[in-house]
């Protein structure tokens, strides 16, 4: 890489929107680097397929930042609340409060540190579960807030919140994966994932997963238990 490659700090769950996310970085001739943050999710696995992706999609670094939210609790994913099987009306229990603004939040301060002024998340507002944090109106207004609290946004060049997948069907998002030549198979989108990555293949983010795929008209490559 030379110097004057652009750097990207990217979001990396370890989930099919983010490896997506990360290909059409690469192809845009950013130089990744992946962070993830280990908030007290239910399951590891999720941590483990951030680190496989990020490695397989050619990251320059893959980091894991530790913020303890089990510790507030308020989620399925964070708090001995069940996972349901089927959404409902509203926002779901699986929602995490927060997340989204401090990984954004971890992300900048990273993208400050190596000087980048780009940072990529695959957060999608289509075929998604209804969190308020992965809505349009919430990018933009974090990438407000990015450029009046931070050195770079008052001195620099400024700093640009990128959500390429934002108005995507997860069919959409199958076929672009499919396209840049990502192994979904080494992903983990699951709620309760079992700790070898396997699906339950029952709640929200496995029956989206499978939705995407079927209306893609791809093979399922998910590993379920």
């Amino acid at each position: 890489m030379s110097s004057t490659t652009r750097k990207a700090v990217i979001l990396v769950s370890g989930g099919m929107d983010s490896a997506v996310t990360i290909a059409l970085a690469r192809e845009q001739g950013y130089e990744v680097h992946a962070l993830s943050v280990a908030y007290g999710q239910r399951h590891s696995s999720e941590l483990d397929a951030a680190a496989r992706v990020a490695r397989m999609l050619g990251a320059v670094e893959h980091k894991t930042v530790h913020v303890d939210l089990r510790s507030i609790g308020g989620s399925a994913l964070t708090a001995d609340i069940e996972v349901p099987e089927q959404g409902g009306d509203g926002i779901p229990v699986t929602y995490v409060p927060a997340r989204n603004t401090i990984m954004l939040s971890v992300a900048l301060g990273w993208a400050e540190v190596l000087g980048s002024t780009d940072i990529w998340c695959g957060v999608n507002a289509v075929d998604y579960s209804g969190y308020p944090d992965c809505r349009p109106a919430f990018v933009e207004a974090f990438e407000r807030l990015a450029n009046v609290a931070t050195k770079a946004g008052v001195e620099g060049a400024g700093i640009r919140v990128h959500a390429p997948l934002m108005a995507m069907s997860k069919a959409d998002i199958a076929r672009e994966g499919q396209r840049l030549g990502v192994d979904f198979s080494a992903t983990v989108s699951c709620y309760q994932a079992d700790a070898e990555g396997r699906a339950c293949g029952r709640c929200d983010a496995c029956r989206l997963r499978a939705q995407g795929f079927r209306e893609a008209g791809l093979p399922d490559p998910t590993r379920y238990i």
